[in-house]
């Protein structure tokens, strides 16, 4: 018994896809990512991505994902502009706002966990 050797952890169990190790801050961060949109749109996420993308994977990950939706969420809202002229416009204009702010929310509680979420209808134009 007194050879035994320390125990190391499996390599070959993973963690659940998508969940990484990081500390309180840097979820918090990644959360604040995603909620400074339902204030200031892609300027809040811009902002923070760029002060802490060198420092906190994490925040580089979501800050990119946010910024990304909203400007998707601009780029969707500048075309309902377009169509407020056939009164479509309106009605996908509130769906659009419902589905930003239902998503950020989601998004949010998933990087406070420290999970790397991905909205699901995003143009991935920042890399």
């Amino acid at each position: 018994m007194a050879d035994m050797e320390p125990q190391t952890p499996n390599p070959d169990v993973s963690s659940p896809q998508g969940v990484t190790e990081s500390s309180k801050d840097e979820r918090t961060l990644a959360m604040l990512c995603h909620l400074l949109a339902l204030i200031t749109g892609f300027i809040g996420p811009l902002v923070l991505w760029l002060i802490k993308k060198d420092e906190m994977p994490l925040v580089d990950d979501q800050g990119k994902e946010s910024l990304n939706f909203q400007i998707t969420v601009l780029l969707a809202m500048i075309v309902c502009g377009v169509l407020t002229c056939v009164i479509i416009g309106a009605f996908l204009a509130m769906a659009v706002g419902i589905a930003d702010i239902v998503y950020v929310i989601i998004a949010a509680v998933k990087a406070n966990e420290g999970h790397r979420y991905r909205y699901p209808v995003c143009l991935r134009l920042v890399k």
